[in-house]
């Protein structure tokens, strides 16, 4: 979305809606403004097609604790079974499915409001095509989904997508992550070496550096 004293000025008030609303704020459905309304028109996909979600992405982050990290579209992580259903369901419930290159993952666009959102599918690898994940995503009831409404993803999954991105912007939101949730590090810990030894150690790396 180009930029604009319009949109600046919505997102001053969608801050402000955040840090006021913050402590009453524990689901995606309590998202103020547009992002709220995109919440909302994705449960009734999801509940047309008896499918569930997690959020990801950077609300995740927010929601989490790093109450700087904000973004412009949400990211939802879905079955790989149930994607083209979804897929489906809400080109009929007021959003465009995008067309991406071949291999890239699919994208909707919230018509009424302009927001994107990116659809991280079970089976899918993060990383780069230079620097794949050793790991690919993890059905949404792993990490915290509940049928027919969506859920943030919980802190040690979220963790575990950030490492597997592994990209220095997700870096940082670790160390931020870290810095906000100090009881959380040994179950982090824990669910990452069961996951795959390099996250384990990238994680008591970050755990340092979140320390200097």
């Amino acid at each position: 979305m180009p930029l604009s004293t319009e949109l600046l000025a919505e997102q001053l008030q969608i801050a402000d809606a955040l840090l006021v609303g913050r402590q009453n704020m524990f689901e995606p459905q309590d998202l103020p403004g547009r992002y709220g309304r995109v919440v909302k028109a994705l449960d009734q996909a999801l509940i047309a097609c008896q499918c569930e979600a997690v959020v990801g992405g950077g609300w995740a982050v927010w929601r989490h604790g790093y109450l700087g990290r904000v973004t412009q579209d949400i990211d939802i992580a879905l079955p790989s079974n149930r994607i083209d259903d979804f897929l489906h369901t809400a080109a009929v419930s007021g959003f465009d499915v995008l067309n991406t290159p071949t291999g890239n993952w699919p994208k909707l666009l919230h018509r009424e409001t302009g927001i994107e959102v990116d659809i991280l599918p079970e089976g899918g690898r993060p990383g780069t095509a230079k620097h794949p994940a050793p790991t690919t995503i993890s059905h949404p009831q792993v990490m915290g989904a509940t049928p027919g409404m969506l859920t943030y993803i919980s802190l040690p999954a979220l963790i575990e997508l950030k490492l597997a991105a592994g990209r220095l912007r997700d870096e940082a939101d670790v160390v931020e992550l870290i810095r906000e949730n100090p009881d959380s590090v040994e179950e982090i810990a824990a669910h990452l070496a069961a996951v795959h030894p390099d996250y384990g150690r990238r994680f008591a790396e970050l755990v340092e550096r979140s320390e200097e």
